[in-house]
C-alpha cells in the first residue's frame, strides 16, 4: 500500500485529494475540503475508486440494471482517436458509492461486454459530456447502443435557448467551461489543459499500464461531477426542454453510428407525451437527418473559411455537425425540430447544387470568336 498526494479540482474552496492503492487494485480516494452549501456534500465524502478488469469487479446494480433501482450515473471514455476506428482504452463510470475505471485494454472484450447491460439500459441514466464520439466507438468497437442519455453539451445549448441567451458560434461548450459555469458548478479545471497537453505529445497516453497517478486523476475528475450537474440540470430546465434533451441525447448517441441499416437496432426515439406539458404546446418533433455528400465535395459544403456552413447554421434553428478528421467524411448530420432540420438540408442541397451548377457552366464549350 501506498499514499499518492495530488492537488484536485478548485471546488468552491480549498480541496485536496489523497488516493491509497492497495495490492487488489482497489483505490480509496480521500476528498476533503469545505462548503458553503450542502449540495457539494457528495464531491467532499469519500470516494472510492475501482480499477476493472472483469466483470465481477462491477456492482450488481451495473451488470444487471432493475427498474426497482433507477440510477443516475457520470460516464466518460478515453482512447486513441476516439472513433469507430481508433482504441477505446478506458470506461469511467461514477456513482453515488464509487468511481469505476473499467480498463479496456487490460480487460478487453469481457470487461466490456459487463458494462453493456449499464450502457443500454432505459433504468440507468448515463450523464456525459458530449457523447457523439463515445457512442461511436462502443458501436463500432463492442456493440454496444449507449442509450438514456444526458448530454451535458446539449443541455447547457438548451438552458441558453430557454433563457433567451444565445447559442455559442461553434453550437457547444467544452468540458472545461461547463465546469467554470456558475450555474453548473462553478469550478476550475485546469488538470485537463495539462492531460491534452500531454496527449497532443503523445497520442498513446491512455494505452499505457499501469495507470499513472495522473492518469487516474484526469480520469476521475472527468465523470465525478457529472451526477451533480445532472441534479442541476434537472433544476434548471422547464418540461418542454427536458423533453428536448432526451431526445437530443437519442439522436447524438447515433449520430456517427450510422451504417447501410440506417438506426433500425437501435432503440426507439423518446415520443411526445401529449399530457407532459404543463402549458399545453406540444412541441415539434425532433429528427436526425443524414446529407450524403459526394467524395471530394466536402469543401463546397464547408466553404472559403467555413462560410458556407456558417451561413447554414445562422440560418435555422439546427445542429450541424461534420465528422471532420475522424470521419464520417462523406455526410453531415443535422439534428433539431423537423422544420428546421429540413430547412438546413435543402439549404445544404442548394450548395451542392450551386456547385455542380457552377462546375458545369465552366466546362460549357465557347462560341467561335469568344474569348
Amino acid at each position: 500500500m501506498y499514499f499518492v498526494g495530488f492537488s484536485s479540482l478548485d471546488l468552491m474552496h480549498s480541496l485536496c485529494t489523497w488516493l491509497v492503492l492497495l495490492e487488489d487494485g482497489f483505490i480509496q480516494c480521500f476528498v476533503r475540503g469545505s462548503s458553503k452549501s450542502q449540495e457539494h456534500d457528495s464531491f467532499l465524502s469519500l470516494v472510492p475508486i475501482r480499477i476493472v478488469t472483469n466483470a465481477s469487479q462491477l456492482p450488481k446494480e451495473l451488470r444487471s440494471p432493475s427498474p426497482k433501482r433507477q440510477l443516475v450515473i457520470g460516464f466518460d471514455s478515453e482512447g486513441v482517436n476516439l472513433s469507430r476506428h481508433g482504441i477505446l482504452c478506458i470506461l469511467q463510470i461514477a456513482t453515488s458509492d464509487a468511481v469505476y475505471i473499467v480498463d479496456a485494454i487490460s480487460g478487453g472484450k469481457d470487461a466490456m461486454n459487463a458494462c453493456k447491460p449499464a450502457l443500454e439500459s432505459p433504468y440507468i441514466t448515463k450523464v456525459i459530456h458530449d457523447c457523439k464520439r463515445d457512442s461511436e466507438a462502443l458501436y463500432f468497437q463492442f456493440g454496444i447502443k449507449l442509450h438514456n442519455v444526458v448530454d451535458t453539451q446539449i443541455a447547457y445549448l438548451l438552458l441558453q435557448e430557454q433563457e433567451g441567451l444565445g447559442q455559442p458560434s461553434d453550437d457547444c461548450i467544452s468540458f472545461i467551461r461547463l465546469l467554470a459555469d456558475r450555474r453548473f458548478c462553478g469550478i476550475s479545471y485546469l488538470e485537463k489543459k495539462e492531460v491534452r497537453s500531454h496527449l497532443k505529445q503523445d497520442p498513446m497516453y491512455w494505452t499505457y499500464r499501469p495507470f499513472t497517478e495522473q492518469m487516474v486523476h484526469a480520469a476521475v475528475d472527468d465523470v465525478r461531477f457529472l451526477p451533480y450537474i445532472h441534479h442541476k440540470i434537472m433544476e434548471m430546465l422547464n418540461d418542454q426542454y427536458m423533453w428536448k434533451l432526451a431526445v437530443r441525447g437519442a439522436l447524438y448517441c447515433r449520430c456517427f453510428c450510422v451504417t447501410d441499416r440506417g438506426f433500425s437496432d437501435w432503440p426507439s426515439i423518446p415520443s411526445v407525451p401529449g399530457d407532459f406539458f404543463s402549458n399545453g404546446k406540444i412541441p415539434e418533433d425532433e429528427i436526425l437527418s443524414v446529407v450524403d455528400v459526394p467524395t471530394g465535395k466536402m469543401g463546397c459544403i464547408i466553404g472559403k473559411k467555413g462560410a458556407s456552413i456558417l451561413y447554414v447554421k445562422q440560418s435555422c434553428k439546427a445542429q450541424i455537425i461534420i465528422g471532420g478528421d475522424r470521419g464520417p467524411f462523406n455526410k453531415v448530420f443535422i439534428i433539431g425540430p423537423t422544420t428546421q432540420a429540413r430547412k438546413a438540408e435543402a439549404l445544404l442541397r442548394g450548395l451542392l447544387e450551386l456547385y455542380n451548377g457552377t462546375k458545369k457552366s465552366s466546362k460549357q464549350p465557347r462560341e467561335k470568336g469568344q474569348k
